[in-house]
């Protein structure tokens, strides 16, 4: 649902970090529609505008780890 969006981050992640690094982003249609300093501020302020469901949350870091998720199943079988 969100493949374009994440490639525009991607493909733009070096400006976007320098502009805003460490804040959360609202992407859209590949534009940076809002910008804030926690993810449940950009929700909350993008929920303001569009349908919940149409934009994409994302963390403005440096580096794969801004996008990526790395889960142990050991991890998650060793907690039950």
């Amino acid at each position: 649902m969100f493949e374009k969006d994440l490639e525009y981050f991607i493909a733009n992640q070096e400006e976007l970090v320098a502009k805003y690094k460490d804040k959360t982003l609202v992407i859209k249609d590949c534009h940076v529609i809002e910008v804030c300093d926690t993810p449940l501020a950009a929700y909350l302020k993008a929920s303001e505008s569009y349908e919940p469901g149409t934009f994409m949350i994302q963390p403005c870091s440096p580096g794969p780890g801004a996008y990526t998720v790395s889960i142990s199943t050991q991890e998650i079988f060793s907690n039950q």
